[in-house]
């Protein structure tokens, strides 16, 4: 049985050997997340350590899916901190573990961040990731919308550069007159955020 939690500061420092492995594991497997490969693993405890402080901060929602205590999933909503933008967010680091895959965990990991990004009030997400990935189909089934496609973007884990897909997605309905829209979302993104 996986379950699926909202992650606050703490629980992210408590989590970051797991969510280590499970980044080293993604990396190993040739999904273009940002790192180049061998990724080590203390790197990658570094790397989960640095993203406490916008948890903390509401800049940053992380969720975990759990397999009893080991990681097997994750995905985390980004927040801008400009005025004009705070009715939107960007969906980030979607990950499962190699050995979770083909169950609909990602799917699953999808549809929280989805959820979580209506109920504080974000009526737009976006995305970036690479062309052609086993990921293109997951946004594409799940209604996303191809905004284009920009050429050399970034290295794969292997280092050749290669072009990413950016995505859009509406999920919510706006609210008000615009400037506002979302201004709470950091705080409706915290440890409380309903999970499955």
């Amino acid at each position: 049985m996986v379950t699926v939690r909202g992650l606050d500061s703490p629980q992210l420092i408590a989590a970051v050997d797991e969510l280590a492995d499970l980044l080293v594991d993604t990396v190993d497997d040739g999904a273009s997340i940002g790192f180049l490969a061998p990724l080590g693993r203390a790197a990658a405890v570094d790397w989960w350590r640095e993203r406490a402080d916008g948890v903390a901060a509401g800049r940053l929602a992380v969720w975990a899916a759990l397999s009893g205590d080991r990681v097997v999933g994750t995905v985390s909503l980004a927040f801008p901190d400009k005025p004009n933008s705070r009715h939107r967010a960007e969906l980030v680091k979607l990950m499962v573990h190699r050995e979770a895959r083909g169950s609909g965990l990602g799917r699953r990991l999808l549809t929280v961040a989805e959820d979580a990004a209506v109920a504080a009030g974000i009526i737009l997400l976006h995305l970036d990731t690479e062309t052609d990935s086993p990921a293109e189909h997951l946004y594409r089934s799940a209604g996303w919308t191809r905004a284009g496609v920009i050429p050399d973007y970034a290295a794969s884990p292997a280092g050749v550069l290669r072009p990413t897909t950016l995505y859009y997605k509406r999920v919510g309905e706006e609210k008000g007159g615009g400037a506002d829209v979302g201004s709470d979302a950091e705080a409706d993104l915290g440890a409380s955020t309903p999970t499955r």
